[in-house]
């Protein structure tokens, strides 16, 4: 008996993995959210047990400004996340990508979208660690870049650039096959 694994099973299973990973992100940017707001108009102490168990009563008792700014940052990074797992399971939802004939116009534009969200993480990514160095530096104590979201952004922008290329690379083979329909 033969086991096959079909592309249409990889897409099945990428698709799952797509929601878990969007429901997961989509938990965490409402997270941040709603801890930011409750800590900003409720209750100030709600700093010292943000959400995934960050302590920012530190920040927030050094500058409530500095405090919006990081969690407005860590909130974008985690929208921007969550949107680029939305638009790739939309894209397999409604079997945008055709691999019996793949160079299609959506292909190129599905990944530029990517692209872009992926440079957008970088840089919100890099704004957010670089603010993070600049109150470390003014003696504020604040949690780990990592814990905060912000870690990795040059690896964001390393993809958003690769992504970028075959983005080009793809819209180049839609007109190639473009040309071969007419030709034909």
């Amino acid at each position: 008996m033969e086991i096959r694994i079909t592309t249409k099973h990889i897409l099945w299973v990428l698709y799952i993995l797509a929601w878990i990973i969007f429901i997961g992100l989509s938990i965490e940017a409402g997270g941040i959210l709603f801890n930011a707001f409750y800590t900003l108009f409720i209750k100030p102490m709600g700093a010292q047990f943000f959400w995934n168990k960050m302590d920012l009563s530190g920040l927030y008792t050094a500058d409530k400004v500095y405090f919006i700014i990081v969690t407005v940052l860590m909130s974008i990074v985690a929208i921007l996340k969550a949107i680029l797992f939305y638009i790739i399971i939309r894209a397999i939802h409604h079997k945008k990508l055709n691999f019996t004939q793949p160079f299609n116009q959506y292909l190129p534009r599905f990944i530029s979208y990517l692209s872009w969200l992926a440079i957008g993480i970088g840089i919100f990514s890099s704004w957010g660690t670089n603010q993070s160095k600049l109150l470390l530096a003014k003696g504020i104590s604040i949690p780990d870049i990592q814990k905060m979201g912000f870690g990795g952004a040059d690896v964001w922008f390393f993809m958003g650039v690769i992504l970028i290329v075959i983005a080009q690379i793809c819209k180049r083979g839609v007109e190639i096959q473009t040309e071969n329909d007419l030709t034909i």
